[in-house]
């Protein structure tokens, strides 16, 4: 089969656009599943059976009484009543059957545009690799969940944690780039190596920030120093750097962790407004990435703002409205970035 115009692959291109906003959904209830405790209260995993919530009362006090052996229950939860695991398992079960319906939704479109004969040659490595990391994302989630099964951890562990989160970002770039590809007119890519290489610097920062954004959640960290703009009193902590090997305190020092993030945060935003100044004056005034540079700048400004009032607000809980939303801007922030960079992806 000959490959097809964009105009051609377009159905295709907006299938994927939606599994792009049902992967910011998924990620937004993981989020949530994390910030409300609510990730150990399914103990089991079943891929077909689980689809559906305990049918009867007898069914909820089985599913409550398997989550009563494990620790969060017995030290942290120990004061629940059915009600109140059903709260919880509200969050898990939404967040399991999001990716279930997400796999439906990907196997049927591909189906659907085989028979159809809108997928062409050059279409089937990307779909390959795009349904194996969909499986790969839901093992590590279950590993993940795995690590909190049991009488010794209150949660899951918080690395897992971190990794389930950034591999659903990948994924969620995956498809995006696969997206453009098959939707962006050839003539809107520029060929500007000093912008591209400014923004590559900037997605790998973030992608490093997000990376210490999940090992906050992971560990509460934003209840351990609530102030702003300055560490519990202090510029630089003094109790950073104390556990051990400089590794293990980059990822379990919670002022360490306090540190690197709040300071990544500053350096994303000062090196994004030179990315803004640097498009404003290196690409065509009717070229698409001219006229969208103003995007990542907004939205830096934005997310500080909203880690800002995060901290601010964490006093005695990690206020989720704030948490939700930050961790959905710095998502859009990741996406506009990838956006940006494929724009300026062009080669002589």
């Amino acid at each position: 089969m000959e490959r097809m115009t964009t105009q051609q692959q377009r159905p295709v291109a907006i299938w994927l656009y939606i599994g792009v906003g049902m992967l910011i959904i998924q990620v937004l209830l993981g989020g949530i599943t994390r910030l409300t405790g609510s990730g150990l209260s399914i103990t089991e995993w079943q891929p077909i059976l689980g689809a559906f919530p305990p049918m009867n009362e007898a069914a909820w006090v089985k599913a409550f009484d398997k989550y009563k052996e494990i620790g969060q229950a017995k030290y942290l939860n120990n004061h629940f009543t059915l009600s109140d695991f059903k709260g919880i398992f509200f969050w898990e079960w939404l967040h399991r059957d999001w990716a279930r319906l997400m796999g439906v939704v990907f196997a049927i479109g591909f189906v659907y545009f085989l028979i159809k004969r809108k997928i062409d040659r050059s279409m089937i490595k990307p779909m390959i690799i795009l349904f194996l990391l969909g499986g790969l994302q839901g093992a590590i989630g279950w590993i993940m969940v795995q690590s909190g099964l049991n009488e010794d951890n209150l949660y899951v562990n918080h690395i897992r944690l971190a990794i389930h989160f950034l591999a659903a970002l990948s994924l969620l770039v995956y498809v995006l780039w696969f997206a453009l590809k098959l939707s962006t007119p050839v003539k809107e890519i520029l060929i500007v190596p000093g912008l591209k290489k400014l923004n590559g610097w900037l997605l790998g920062l973030l992608t490093l920030q997000l990376f210490f954004g999940a090992l906050m959640a992971g560990l509460h960290a934003a209840l351990a120093a609530s102030t702003w703009p300055d560490i519990n009193g202090a510029w630089v902590p003094g109790n950073m750097f104390t556990q051990g090997s400089f590794l293990e305190d980059l990822t379990h020092n919670t002022q360490t962790i306090h540190f690197v993030h709040r300071n990544l945060a500053y350096l994303i935003t000062i090196l994004v407004v030179i990315w803004w100044w640097k498009a404003a004056s290196e690409t065509p005034e009717h070229s698409l990435l001219h006229r969208v540079r103003y995007l990542p700048l907004l939205l830096v400004l934005v997310q500080v703002l909203l880690g800002v009032l995060t901290l601010l607000g964490s006093q005695i809980h990690i206020p989720i409205l704030q948490a939700i939303l930050h961790q959905a801007v710095g998502m859009f922030l990741l996406l506009v970035l990838v956006w940006t960079y494929f724009l300026s992806y062009g080669k002589k």
